[in-house]
């Protein structure tokens, strides 16, 4: 989260925006945008070179010798952030309009590729040198302040606040996942080197970066060191879809920023016949859009079929069963509405994922997990889709802490419910013999059927009571009594103290 002189220096580094003529937010979020990537691809060639020397691989940098940019070739050291942010300000303007931001825009030789078709219609706004000058001091500092804090995820971590400041962030359900949520469902879900992974509401690629990095750490020799796993990884496990191209153009620039050459980033209304994928993925991870407007009319009829309503987060679970291979898992953020609501609708898909599929956790979060943004309770669902069934019974969790406060702060603390949700869901030996007054627990099928496929934690969840002795009702009033004479008198010495005077 950003919080105290961060916030403060993102604050000023937007005035700087403002003040120069940029006042279109999503403009300034772009420009920014660029400037991160530019300089992240900076940090990132740097860290691929030190890799590369430690596993003695040979490597070519990005930089090396000359390079394209447009329609010229110029000196790639040249384009490093690291040397043109020392140019004098006319000379920096000049590098960055004419050199650097054409070589960003024709990166990928590709251009079928995700990162070609959304920076094909960049335009570098920045209008002066001044202007250009202050902001990579100010971009200067910002970086410097996050790397000593610990901060890894710079570009994650600006842009969430910037959402913040726009009046339609959240309306649209445009708010960040926190990494800490996206973390635990990844690690869940437990992607695998074939997986062939989607979010189609991908927003700027959260859950596909943080899917990749978990692969990186624990796959990396079946990955990198096997040339169809490479092939695979980089060109053909990572699919996401958004409808806004701002947002595109952010994920497929994190996305290529994280390693990942060739993401499937497409513009697409996935809940729309524009998606034609079927039986297509083997793991879906996702926070889909609680609410926003949705033209009914451009709603696939297979979805409506399986689920007929506007409710997109409805929508979306019709849609990710439909997208997913037979044996594929999902791991997705829901609102509470769909655990308990009973509309023909809400029961359908809750009687779809325990009766024809396999059902296999739901983890109550609490209502602040996505503060500031929203204030609204939901859930992480788990489940596999079988076609058969498979559900005999469901894991409950009821998270009470993430690890940071849930007021708008999000300070954080030191106790966290999330190591223990990854612990028993990797082994639930144990869980059999827990009591329902526990966190968590299992609660059969058969049950859950009889209630209505009702899937909130505090359906099956016992309160356990604690008795309480109170004082006979008398003492009660007897110190009442007390107390009322103690005020009275307090009250008259008073008077007469004002009499007095």
């Amino acid at each position: 989260m950003i919080t105290g002189e961060l916030k403060n220096q993102i604050d000023a580094l937007w005035t700087i925006f403002w003040a120069g003529g940029l006042t279109n937010p999503l403009d300034v979020i772009e420009q920014m945008t660029y400037l991160m990537f530019i300089h992240d691809l900076d940090d990132a060639d740097i860290l691929r070179a030190k890799e590369a020397s430690m596993l003695g691989l040979p490597r070519t940098s990005l930089f090396d010798g000359r390079v394209r940019a447009g329609g010229r070739t110029v000196d790639g050291a040249s384009l490093k952030w690291s040397v043109f942010r020392d140019f004098p300000a006319e000379k920096m303007y000049e590098t960055v309009q004419e050199d650097v931001f054409p070589f960003i825009k024709n990166l990928h030789g590709d251009r079928k590729s995700a990162y070609s078709r959304y920076m094909g219609d960049a335009i570098f706004k920045i209008p002066t040198p001044l202007l250009l000058d202050r902001i990579v001091t100010a971009m200067d500092d910002l970086y410097g302040r996050m790397a000593r804090l610990g901060t890894a995820d710079a570009r994650g971590d600006v842009y969430e606040y910037l959402l913040s400041k726009i009046a339609t962030a959240g309306v649209n359900g445009q708010f960040r996942t926190p990494r800490h949520i996206i973390r635990l469902m990844v690690e869940l879900a437990e992607p695998k080197p074939s997986d062939s992974i989607c979010d189609p509401a991908c927003g700027t690629s959260g859950f596909l970066v943080a899917a990749g990095e978990w692969l990186k750490e624990r796959h990396k020799a079946e990955i990198f060191f096997d040339r169809a796993g490479k092939e695979h990884y980089m060109n053909a496990m990572f699919h996401g879809y958004d409808m806004d191209r701002t947002m595109l153009r952010i994920g497929a620039m994190n996305m290529m920023v994280h390693g990942v050459e060739n993401p499937s980033i497409e513009y697409r209304d996935s809940l729309s016949d524009q998606n034609p994928d079927r039986d297509l993925h083997s793991l879906i991870l996702a926070n889909p859009p609680f609410k926003g407007s949705l033209d009914a009319d451009i709603v696939s009829t297979d979805l409506l079929r399986l689920c007929k309503t506007k409710k997109t987060e409805l929508l979306f679970l019709a849609l990710f069963l439909r997208m997913l291979k037979v044996g594929g898992r999902c791991a997705c953020i829901v609102p509470d509405g769909v655990l308990f609501g009973s509309s023909k609708a809400h029961v359908a898909i809750r009687r779809e994922l325990v009766e024809r599929h396999r059902l296999q956790a739901v983890i109550s979060m609490p209502s602040g997990v996505f503060k500031p943004y929203a204030g609204v309770s939901t859930a992480i669902l788990l489940f596999t889709k079988t076609n058969h069934g498979g559900t005999d019974r469901v894991w409950f969790y009821d998270m009470l802490s993430d690890g940071f406060s849930l007021d708008d702060r999000r300070t954080p603390l030191a106790a966290s419910d999330i190591p223990d949700i990854v612990r028993r869901f990797r082994d639930p030996s144990g869980e059999a013999a827990r009591s329902r007054s526990d966190q968590s627990f299992f609660v059969p099928k058969d049950e859950i059927a009889a209630n209505g496929y009702d899937l909130s934690v505090n359906k099956y969840k016992k309160v356990a009571y604690k008795a309480v002795a109170y004082p006979p009702t008398k003492e009660i009033l007897g110190k009442l009594e007390s107390l009322e004479a103690d005020i009275q008198k307090e009250l008259s010495s008073l008077k007469r103290l004002l009499h007095e005077s």
